[in-house]
Parts: structure tokens; C-alpha cells; sequence
């Protein structure tokens, strides 16, 4: 049996059927986002596109009755883990020999526009079955058209951001939350850190922290956790530039924006409920 290999494709924020503020308010971030895309799912989406994974906004059409309806029993913030896969078939297979609870894998398409062109870009998914994650969506994704997707003219961001370093996710008990990430990708992937656990995911990490510890390190920029035990609470992008990040921040009329030891933290009531934090 030979695991999949961790690597980040793509994390995704969930803006429910508020595109239009999220796509505004990750604008001001510093954020390049591609033109509003429409999945033959039923979900739309922006891209932020970076050196090789990218941040999705994700939602449905107001007043939608059919199509991704699901995405509304999610609250805004952070909602995706998505990770990546050369050969879906052979994910699928391996992980289910694993004992990996998935999903056989899903076909869909979205037609892209780009300078001097259009195409259909195709994907093939295998997501979690339901309940086997409790803090939003965690699933893979296989580009069949990696040329419609990442595009350089969608790389360059006011912000300087040229990759995801890190994901942050609250569990109760983060050894348990731990788990099926070793189920997946073997128990060397999974480390102990202060107050929880890390996931090695390629050149970035998914930490699995206590809520404390996530407080410890983030203070009052938490996000809302509604109610919710476990939720996915922020993420770290690397940018060029700490000094372009603070300007594009400033810029931006973001509030509440605090800087200190090599990184600016955004509060998550400022990002649609999701901290976001830059380093170099």
C-alpha cells in the first residue's frame, strides 16, 4: 500500500451567498482575484492564485434553490482543506485500502476566461464521507487543466503573497483531530507542537491546536467560533514583503491590523471570519 503524498492544492473560504462582499473585502486585503467562475455544480467562485496552491472564495447565487446548497450549512471563514492528486483513480483506491473514509471521486468544470482565450477547466474530487469531519471540508482535488488555472497573470498580488504556509485548525482534542491525517498520509506526516499537533503538508502545515492555544497566539483576532467546538480558524500566507503587505493592509482600509515579531496579523472580523496572518 503506498499513501498519497501530502501536498496543498488549495484552502477555501466560505462566503456562503455573499461573493460579492467577500470578493470586495479579500480585494482590499491585497488579494489579485481571477473573474467570478461558475462550477457545473452549482457553486461559484474567486481564485487567488500563488506560486502552487491558491485561496478560494467560494459560494452559491443569492436566493439559489438547487446547486451547492450545502455550502449554506457552513459558516463564513475558512471552510476547505484541499489537498492534491496526479491520479484521482489511484488516491481513491489507496485511501480506501487505508480504511480512509471517502467519497468515490466526483467530475465537474468550470469554464475559465483569460487574455486571449477561454477554455473549460476540469477537476475531479474525492472529499470525505459525511461526519468524518467535524470542522468544515477536507478533501482532494485532481486538476485536469492546470494551464486554465495557473495563469502567471493571476500570481501577482498587492499584498506580495506567493503561497499558503499554514492552516490553523481548533479541536478539543487536537491528538484525535490528529488522526486522520495519519490515516492518510502515514504517522510521520503528524508532529507534536505547543498545544497541539502539526500536519507536514508539502512546503506548508495544518496545525491542529486547543482553543487556548489558538488565543495564545492570535489574541482577540480569533474568529467567532459560533457555537461550533472545532472549526477551521485561520491561515498564514508568505509574502515578498512584510513593508508591501502592511501598504496593500493600509491601503486597503483594513482595521485593527497589528504587526509584531515578523508578522501582521489581520483580525478575523476583517477577513469574513478567518485570521489571516503574513510572514516573510
Amino acid at each position: 500500500m503506498t499513501l498519497p503524498v501530502p501536498t496543498l492544492d488549495h484552502v477555501v473560504i466560505n462566503a456562503r451567498d455573499e461573493m460579492d462582499r467577500a470578493a470586495g473585502i479579500y480585494r482590499r486585503l491585497g488579494f489579485t482575484l481571477t473573474e467570478r467562475g461558475y462550477h457545473s455544480l452549482g457553486s461559484m467562485n474567486h481564485l487567488a492564485m500563488f506560486g502552487t496552491d491558491y485561496l478560494e472564495l467560494i459560494a452559491v447565487p443569492k436566493g439559489a434553490t438547487s446547486g451547492r446548497l450545502d455550502i449554506l450549512n457552513y459558516s463564513f471563514g475558512l471552510n476547505g482543506l484541499v489537498f492534491g492528486s496526479e491520479d484521482s483513480a489511484a488516491t481513491y483506491a489507496e485511501l480506501s485500502k487505508a480504511g480512509v473514509p471517502v467519497e468515490p471521486p466526483v467530475e465537474f468544470t468550470r469554464p475559465v476566461k483569460y487574455d486571449g482565450g477561454q477554455g473549460d477547466a476540469r477537476f475531479r474530487t474525492i472529499r470525505m464521507k459525511a461526519g468524518v469531519v467535524a470542522y468544515g471540508r477536507v478533501y482532494y482535488c485532481h486538476h485536469f487543466t492546470r494551464d486554465l488555472v495557473w495563469r502567471d497573470e493571476w500570481r501577482h498580488h498587492g499584498n506580495g503573497t506567493v503561497a499558503v504556509v499554514r492552516a490553523v485548525i481548533v479541536e478539543p482534542d487536537p491528538a484525535k483531530g490528529a488522526k486522520l491525517y495519519a490515516d492518510m498520509f502515514g504517522p510521520q506526516a503528524v508532529r507534536d507542537i505547543k498545544g497541539g499537533k502539526t500536519v507536514v503538508i508539502g512546503n506548508s502545515r495544518f496545525d491542529i491546536l486547543t482553543e487556548a492555544a489558538l488565543r495564545e497566539q492570535f489574541g482577540d483576532a480569533v474568529p467567532d467560533p459560533e457555537g461550533r467546538p472545532a472549526y477551521m480558524a485561520g491561515l498564514t500566507f508568505r509574502t515578498t514583503s512584510l513593508a508591501k503587505a502592511g501598504q496593500a493592509l493600509h491601503d486597503g482600509k483594513i482595521g485593527s491590523v497589528k504587526q509584531d515579531k515578523g508578522r501582521i496579523i489581520v483580525p478575523a472580523k476583517e477577513a469574513m471570519n478567518a485570521v489571516l496572518e503574513f510572514v516573510e
